[in-house]
C-alpha cells in the first residue's frame, strides 16, 4: 500500500501539488471576498460622510448590487485559477439566465419594479404612503420588496411590482395637509353664528398655516342637519393632533354658543285610515 502511494506521488506530485495550491488560493480568495462584500456593504449602509449625496432609499439596493458584484468577481478569479474558459463561459450562463429569466418573469418584475422605484422617485424612505392598498411609513426598498411600518406597528413586505404597479399616494412629499372638520347644526340655528364659532377656532390655533388661509363655509344641507365645516392646512408632523383638537375644540364650542348638534331624526305622518286599520287591530 506504501509502495503504491509512493508511486502514485511521484507519478502525479507536480499536478497534486499545485491543485493543492489552487485550492488554498481559491480559499483565500472565497475568504476575502465574503469579508470585503460585508464590510462594503456595512459601510455603504452606515457611513454617511462619503455617501451624503446619496438617498437613504438607494443604500440598501446599492448595498446588494456592490456586493453581489464582489462575489462576481471573486468567482471569475477562482474559475481563472482553474483554468476554466470563462469566455465560453460567460455566454453559458446568458444562454442559462435567459431560460431562468423566463422562468421567474414575476421574480425579474419585482427587480425592474424596484429600479423604476428608485429612479422615479414617488416615495422615500420615511415618506408615509398609501400604495396599492399598503398604507404605512417607507422602511426600506431593496430588489425584490418595499418594507413598510404601519402605524400600529406592523411589518410588511410589499412585492415591488405590486407598489409600482398601482396607485400611490404620498402623504409626506409635499410637507403639509389640509384638514377638513365638519359639525352638523341645527335648522333652526343661525348659520352666520355656526360659521363665525369656527372662525374664532381657526383664528385661535397657531398650528393651522396663514397661508393657504383657514375657511369656513357651509358644506351640505344634511337630512337632520346643515353641515358646516373649518378648512385649514397643517405642516405633515402637526396634523393627526390638530384634527383630534380642533374636533375636540369645535364640537365644546358650538356648545357653548348656544347651538346644537342634531342628531338624525325622522317625522312618521300617520293617517286616518292607517289609524283606523291600527284602532281595529288592538281591538282584535
Amino acid at each position: 500500500m506504501k509502495d503504491k502511494l509512493l508511486v502514485f506521488w511521484q507519478n502525479h506530485s507536480d499536478t497534486l501539488i499545485t491543485l493543492g495550491y489552487n485550492l488554498v488560493l481559491a480559499l483565500v480568495i472565497v475568504t476575502a471576498s465574503i469579508l470585503t462584500a460585508r464590510s462594503v456593504k456595512k459601510a455603504i449602509k452606515n457611513s454617511k460622510s462619503p455617501l451624503k449625496k446619496v438617498d437613504d432609499t438607494l443604500l440598501p439596493i446599492l448595498s446588494s448590487v456592490v456586493s453581489y458584484l464582489v462575489y462576481v468577481i471573486a468567482g471569475l478569479f477562482i474559475l481563472d485559477i482553474f483554468g476554466v474558459n470563462t469566455a465560453s463561459l460567460i455566454a453559458l450562463m446568458g444562454a442559462a439566465g435567459l431560460a431562468i429569466g423566463l422562468a421567474l418573469k414575476n421574480t425579474l418584475s419585482n427587480i425592474a419594479a424596484g429600479i423604476m422605484l428608485l429612479i422615479l422617485r414617488p416615495f422615500k424612505v420615511g415618506d408615509f404612503v398609501d400604495a396599492s392598498g399598503t398604507t404605512g411609513t417607507v422602511s426600506e426598498i431593496n430588489l425584490f420588496t418595499t418594507i413598510f411600518k404601519t402605524t400600529d406597528g406592523l411589518y410588511i413586505a410589499s412585492p415591488n411590482g405590486k407598489v409600482w404597479g398601482g396607485n400611490i399616494k404620498n402623504f409626506t412629499r409635499n410637507g403639509k395637509r389640509r384638514m377638513d372638520i365638519v359639525v352638523g347644526i341645527s335648522f333652526t340655528d343661525s348659520i352666520d353664528e355656526g360659521l363665525n364659532v369656527l372662525k374664532a377656532v381657526a383664528a385661535s390655533e397657531s398650528r393651522l398655516l396663514p397661508e393657504p388661509a383657514p375657511k369656513v363655509m357651509v358644506a351640505s344641507i344634511g337630512e337632520s342637519a346643515v353641515n358646516i365645516q373649518l378648512r385649514g392646512w397643517t405642516v405633515n408632523g402637526d396634523y393627526w393632533q390638530t384634527v383630534w383638537d380642533l374636533n375636540k375644540r369645535v364640537k365644546e364650542s358650538i356648545e357653548q354658543a348656544g347651538l346644537t348638534i342634531p342628531f338624525p331624526q325622522r317625522t312618521l305622518h300617520i293617517s286616518e285610515s292607517m289609524a283606523s286599520a291600527i284602532t281595529v287591530n288592538k281591538e282584535v
